[in-house]
């Protein structure tokens, strides 16, 4: 093939073709190509095109932080329908982004696929094979007897997956989606078009995305900070090779992440000193994280999620605990120390950084441990709802990894609130409650099934769920109380503050007091059960 053309932002954009499938690397604003997306939406606005793209995301392209991503085409005429395996979220308070107006208007088919099958769709279309067999998703809003992963009703309408019985099973059956232009990103592009990612602070998934274009005889447009000789980089530093590329935009300016230019730590360029982070300021979050991180083993690989639970980390290196698990992220990073807010996704002092792709086969077959997750409704079967608010859509950027993660995970440690907007505070080692919630989040049926209990159940998955006034298992008679915070009264506070009945077979014990004070809670990990 000849050699990639190395091409402004806008000359890039004039290569894609009106009704294009086109597929974006990113996650939020880590590796989000950004000035090419900008061009599209600038060509479509000077001239009306291209026009009807579908666009798939396995991971959100921008944020409501400062990268817009995909915002920069969520222009009528210009999209026609939008795959992501999430969408960019932020504060109830604030705007929505205009892909969500475009969704929740009802104006295109949108979807919310897991985004571990999505980089599956993107494997069998490059290897042209019919589809993705997989049983991650069964009995949550994934499965056609749910919504079938439609965000909408013209979604509705649309259908991209189906029940089929296989060799005496079933399965859910996505047909493959083959696209025909590729946009990714990478630090450096030699003059043959072999991209490197010394400056990212994730691969995700761009090799993939560019062998399923490639494959099937479309166009890779690649972003990158800047061009180097031929032949100038190191072999083994190559990612995306030259072979799949043929066109380069180079934009000197792309962020790492959301609002950090550049971090080497992230990058794993250099280590960071432990020192150096920040641990958590001590309130009702942190007593939540701190029961969290009681749940932990020594020597297990944990996936962790956003929400309370991504401070735990911060927990471990303020008992001196670091390094006692690793931490496994579905962008990629395994060890170190995960980031938190406009850098979510990332990892400082990581030991290494796996294709996303392959993160998610190993979620998928719970090859690791445990996983430390956040909930938005819990009901009377378990169920969880990470997905969907239907009053605030754009607060929850729909289920990402979630679902790849917790549907054969061996434990998971749901953590959050109780109720909704309740004023909480500690005093003399107790929780005080001065004002409950306005909303439950304990229901009789989640508005959304992201993660199935009675699944969980039949798979014997051990489900614990960590508020700041209880912890509760999960059992195949329903949810177990089996701990509760001191200052906490039962029947006040947590049975009559749940649509549905909590089971008390016995008094339950109550928390660690030491988890209600603000000193050190003089943490151990201890060693896994043989």
């Amino acid at each position: 093939m000849a050699f990639p053309r190395i091409l402004s932002a806008d000359e890039a954009a004039a290569l894609i073709p009106d009704e294009a499938i086109v597929t974006v690397s990113s996650s939020s604003g880590l590796g989000c190509p950004d000035a090419v997306l900008t061009a599209i939406g600038r060509r479509f606005e000077a001239s009306g095109h291209p026009r009807n793209l579908t666009t798939l995301h396995p991971i959100a392209a921008g944020d409501m932080w400062g990268v817009k991503g995909v915002d920069h085409i969520a222009k009528p005429g210009l999209l026609a329908r939008i795959m992501g395996g999430s969408y960019p979220s932020g504060p109830s308070s604030a705007e929505p982004p205009a892909i969500w107006k475009m969704v929740t208007g009802n104006e295109i088919p949108a979807y919310n696929i897991p985004s571990g099958i999505l980089f599956d769709m993107h494997r069998e279309a490059a290897a042209k094979r019919p589809g993705v067999l997989t049983k991650i998703g069964m009995d949550t809003f994934v499965d056609p007897k749910h919504q079938g992963c439609a965000m909408n009703a013209r979604a509705m309408a649309e259908p991209i997956v189906s029940r089929v019985e296989f060799d005496g099973e079933d399965w859910l059956y996505f047909r493959s989606i083959v696209p025909k232009v590729a946009i990714i990103r990478a630090t450096t592009a030699d003059e043959r078009g072999n991209l490197s990612y010394e400056h990212e602070g994730g691969l995700l998934g761009p090799l993939d995305q560019a062998l399923a274009v490639r494959n099937n005889g479309g166009i890779v447009i690649a972003q990158v900070k800047r061009v180097v000789e031929a032949g100038s980089l190191n072999t083994q530093a190559v990612f995306v090779p030259g072979i799949l590329v043929d066109a380069i935009v180079v934009a000197p300016d792309q962020m790492q992440t959301t609002q950090t230019v550049y971090d080497p730590a992230i990058s794993g360029e250099v280590r960071r000193p432990l020192s150096s982070f920040e641990t958590p300021a001590f309130d009702v979050a942190k007593v939540i994280a701190r029961r969290v991180a009681q749940e932990l083993r020594h020597g297990d690989a944990v996936n962790i999620g956003f929400g309370i639970s991504a401070n735990v980390p911060r927990i471990l290196i303020e008992e001196g605990q670091h390094g006692a698990v690793t931490w496994v992220i579905e962008q990629g990073a395994v060890g170190g120390v995960p980031l938190l807010e406009f850098q979510f996704g990332c990892a400082s002092n990581a030991e290494a950084i796996v294709p996303s792709p392959y993160q998610f086969t190993y979620f998928q077959g719970a090859g690791f441990d445990m996983s430390l997750l956040s909930f938005l409704q819990i009901d009377r079967q378990g169920c969880v709802n990470v997905s969907k608010l239907g009053v605030r859509p754009h607060v929850t950027a729909g289920a990402g990894g979630f679902i790849d993660i917790t549907a054969r995970a061996k434990r998971i440690v749901f953590s959050g609130y109780f109720s909704a907007a309740a004023k909480l505070a500690i005093a003399d080692g107790k929780l005080v409650i001065e004002k409950e919630g306005k909303v439950k989040k304990l229901v009789e049926a989640v508005e959304h099934i992201s993660f199935s209990g009675p699944r969980a159940i039949a798979q014997g998955q051990d489900i614990t769920y960590v508020t700041e006034r209880c912890v509760m298992k999960l059992t195949a008679e329903g949810i177990v109380v089996t701990e509760i915070a001191p200052g906490v009264d039962l029947e006040r506070d947590i049975l009559s503050q749940s649509e549905f009945p909590l089971l008390v077979p016995k008094p339950p014990k109550l928390m660690d007091a030491a988890l209600f004070n603000e000193a050190l809670i003089g943490l151990e990990v201890p060693a896994r059960a043989a």
